[in-house]
């Protein structure tokens, strides 16, 4: 497989000079450490061993501690697919991380917004990224061989897309209705070879009563995604993060890489958040209320201590064109994790449910002749 190295272009500041030749030292997967692009060198990444840090829900989000983010940044929009993004001061953006297009226009001077508290640095090099799809679109099962074969050329854009995280307590009162199995025997006839025969049978009936309770949970670390620009279903399935390896923030580890910008507000996230944990809550009462059948289940429930926290998370993105067609393919820059989009064989997916039915109706003519008297 063919990739383009994802390289800083010949304009771009040096944020970080490296001490031995002045050249720009950009974040390097394999020594988790700055790493000079001309002659070599490395410089270690001061590590903050303090736990990162939650906000209250309710804080103010215009204090400078919040809004720093420790480096010059510039915003950068994409004419086609509307992405945003932050890339360093009078650096040259000349195509959209996040679908590929050339036509990106520089936006100025990064708005405000809310630094981001925690990250997790890349671990998961681009030529490692790259291996990892190829294997992972070989294991397709309903993709055309040749596709499976090929070579795909495509360009790899290493970005931290933003993420929010929620702690919160919550208390819950609840009321339902509760229905219990029972079985009672029951005399029935029926006719078999020309001849009434009695038989008896157990018959389920369902007895409802009322019930009522209350159930607390605390929520720590609630994960929504903060991008708009992306394929949610993709997203999700590269949400096996291990948020235990969660440093706090350093410029340093944007080095070399594109930071995405928020669109996701920490209000709208909360909403979502809130309806996650809305969620659990209703499967957890469930459970606790037990019974074959529940209904007319109403939950109340009141939230509080809600703390947040601003996330970058390593994503490897990339588009393809296969056939004239373009797809979209992302690798976890910490776990290695694939989610895509690939073409599809008809003559596979034919084929497949062709068997599938026969198989079926295979099933049901022994099931037939097994009834048979």
């Amino acid at each position: 497989m063919t990739m383009d190295a994802h390289t800083p272009p010949p304009t771009a500041v040096a944020s970080f000079p490296c001490p031995g030749c002045g050249g720009s030292m950009q974040f390097d997967t394999e020594s988790q450490a700055l790493k000079c692009q001309y002659c070599g060198g490395e410089r270690t990444i001061e590590h903050l061993m303090e736990e990162p840090r939650e906000h209250p829900f309710a804080e103010e989000e215009d204090s400078a501690e919040l809004l720093d983010w420790g480096t010059e940044q510039q915003s950068v929009r994409c004419e086609s697919c509307g992405g945003e993004s932050l890339i360093p001061l009078r650096q040259t953006a000349t195509q959209c991380a996040f679908c590929g297009s050339p036509k990106v226009l520089p936006q100025g001077e990064a708005r405000s917004g809310i630094r981001p508290e925690s990250v997790i640095p890349f671990h998961v090099s681009l030529d490692g990224a790259a291996e990892l799809f190829r294997k992972w679109k070989g294991k397709r099962w309903f993709v055309p061989n040749a596709f499976k074969k090929q070579n795909i050329s495509s360009k790899l854009n290493g970005i931290y897309i933003p993420y929010w995280t929620y702690d919160t307590s919550t208390y819950s009162v609840y009321s339902a209705e509760v229905g219990i199995y029972h079985y009672r025997t029951e005399t029935r006839t029926r006719v078999v070879n020309g001849k009434s025969e009695t038989y008896t049978e157990q018959v389920r009936y369902t007895v409802w009563h009322w019930t009522k309770g209350d159930y607390d949970r605390a929520f720590d670390d609630i994960l929504i995604p903060a991008s708009g620009y992306y394929d949610k279903d993709l997203l999700r399935k590269l949400g096996d993060f291990d948020l235990g390896r969660l440093t706090g923030y350093k410029p340093e580890y944007l080095s070399g890489f594109i930071a995405e910008r928020y669109s996701v507000s920490k209000s709208q996230g909360w909403t979502y958040a809130q309806a996650e944990a809305d969620d659990q809550i209703r499967d957890d009462v469930r459970r606790q209320i037990g019974g074959d059948e529940i209904r007319n289940l109403n939950i109340r429930t009141n939230y509080g201590d809600i703390t947040y926290k601003h996330l970058l998370l390593p994503v490897w993105n990339a588009t393809y064109s296969y056939r004239s067609k373009s797809y979209r393919y992302m690798v976890n820059g910490q776990t290695g994790t694939v989610s895509g989009r690939v073409p599809r064989s008809p003559w596979k997916i034919t084929f497949f449910v062709l068997a599938c039915l026969a198989a079926a109706i295979g099933a049901l003519w022994i099931y037939g002749n097994s009834q048979t008297p």
